[in-house]
């Protein structure tokens, strides 16, 4: 699946090496040339990074200038981390600055907006018929804002309940008006798998089925695949269910718009332990897929940086390895 590329508007971001990351990450960038030879193309997640910004270490509108410094030709943003447009008393003025801030970075250093990844506008799932009316215009302005910034997509959460009839319907739904909203825009609504009923690959491909829509899709993770965690929690707890990473990515890939390589820790050989990269990109080019692989690294026992130059070369390493 080949995505289309946009003309972006620009300016300057300026981000120095030297503000951020560490010495040896710094004599990788520099050593860095782009890898034409691989069947995808490669972009940043902007979770990858997320502790620098919260930390304020990186301002997330200098993202697209770190993206650009690692070596990433596209990149995914994540709404939670502007603050500035989440928090904000007038959110149509603040998404216009956002748009404008994060075109003309596009522009500047010659990087794709390739989506945004939504959160905190409201459960598309949820039972309460008010409570997914709300969320579904709220996404709205965001689908907008993709289209402003030349995204191919915006990434919805489904969570809602645990009754999967429910979920799917109530999830068909929510998908339905958005997409039908979309269209006109050339926006895709791409669900991950991130959690619960989301995580469950082969219902999800149900509702997308059900709905029908071309421009509603995955992004299928090639991680996030807990359906069940200790007493319950989202986030924090053990996970104590989970769906087949290898099978969910398989059976997610007919409707992909965009995949996310999720990597946590390495090896002394730079293989990530708890997925086989090798075997996710067979799934991704068996499927036809061409388009932007996103680095995802969530790691704790390296700094961002260098889990996302070990995300990255992992992946160059492996493309030229498959068949």
């Amino acid at each position: 699946m080949e995505r289309r590329t946009f003309i972006r508007n620009g300016l300057t971001l300026g981000l120095g090496a030297a503000s951020f990351g560490n010495t040896l990450a710094h004599t990788i960038l520099n050593e860095f040339t782009p890898n034409n030879s691989a069947f995808f193309k490669l972009s940043l997640a902007q979770w990858s990074l997320h502790k620098a910004i919260w930390e304020k270490r990186l301002n997330p509108y200098d993202f697209t200038a770190k993206a650009k410094e690692l070596g990433f030709e596209g990149v995914e943003f994540v709404n939670q981390l502007y603050p500035d447009v989440t928090k904000a008393n007038n959110k149509a003025a603040a998404l216009k600055r956002f748009i404008s801030k994060l075109n003309t970075a596009a522009k500047t250093h010659a990087v794709e907006n390739v989506l945004i990844m939504i959160d905190g506008e409201g459960d598309l799932a949820v039972k309460n018929t008010n409570e997914r009316l709300k969320a579904i215009e709220n996404h709205k302005a965001w689908v907008e804002t993709a289209a402003a910034m030349g995204c191919h997509s915006i990434r919805i959460n489904l969570f809602g309940e645990r009754n999967e009839m429910a979920w799917k319907e109530q999830s068909a739904e929510s998908m339905l008006k958005l997409g039908e909203f979309a269209a006109p825009y050339n926006i895709n609504i791409i669900v991950e798998n991130h959690g619960y009923l989301s995580s469950n690959a082969a219902l999800v491909m149900e509702m997308l089925d059900e709905v029908n829509l071309p421009n509603c899709g995955t992004l299928p993770d090639f991680g996030n695949f807990c359906l069940e965690r200790e007493e319950g929690k989202r986030w924090d707890g053990a996970c104590t269910r989970e769906y087949d990473r290898y099978q969910g990515v398989k059976e997610l890939l007919p409707r992909a718009f965009a995949v996310s390589a999720k990597s946590h820790d390495f090896d002394e050989a730079g293989n990530e332990t708890h997925t086989d990269f090798k075997r996710m990109l067979q799934l991704v080019k068996d499927a036809g897929y061409t388009g932007f692989i996103g680095v995802e690294y969530e790691g704790q026992q390296r700094d961002e940086i260098s889990g996302i130059l070990a995300t990255k070369d992992l992946l160059l390493k492996q493309a030229n390895q498959i068949i």
